[in-house]
């Protein structure tokens, strides 16, 4: 025998017993998902795709790629031990193919900026005259590479190097 309260209108028990099977339909399907997730194969291809079609690959960019130059930094005006500026561009190539490197480079832009900055205001005042470009580029690609999780870059490119005294 049910026990209905008074209280309770007809409206509200068809209410109460329809949120009660939609429940009990939600937690069954989840049971039958999670079931069947672990019986099928992992190799086993997607049932339902949503969205565009796309194959997705694992293999490393190829050296076919759209290989472009980054140049995001400008020009830098760094001030020198022996109160001299210098003027400086660097760039590097990349590829473009790389959105999440890409990404990243375009974050890292301040930080590039001041790792230059940094490298070449510590240079002692005697040293300034004579730079050793190739020093220099493989001093900063290994500081950038080191603050880099995504990708590498490979080399520097230096333009508009000049010191203004």
């Amino acid at each position: 025998m049910k026990i209905i309260p008074d209280h309770a209108s007809k409206a509200e028990i068809i209410f109460f017993t329809a949120l009660l099977s939609l429940a009990g339909s939600l937690i069954a399907l989840f049971l039958i998902g999670t079931i069947f997730a672990l019986i099928r194969s992992p190799a086993a291809s997607p049932i339902l795709k949503l969205g565009k079609s796309e194959t997705v690959t694992t293999t490393l960019p190829s050296k076919n790629n759209d290989i472009r130059v980054f140049s995001g930094l400008g020009r830098l005006r760094i001030p020198l031990a022996n109160s001299s500026i210098l003027i400086l561009s660097i760039a590097f190539p990349y590829l473009a193919d790389d959105t999440a490197f890409t990404e990243e480079l375009a974050a890292k832009i301040g930080d590039f900026r001041k790792i230059a900055t940094d490298y070449f205001s510590s240079l002692p005042a005697e040293k300034i005259t004579a730079i050793d470009e190739e020093a220099a580029k493989t001093d900063i690609l290994s500081l950038y590479n080191a603050d880099l999780r995504l990708g590498r870059i490979e080399t520097l490119l230096f333009s508009d190097m000049m010191i203004i005294d």
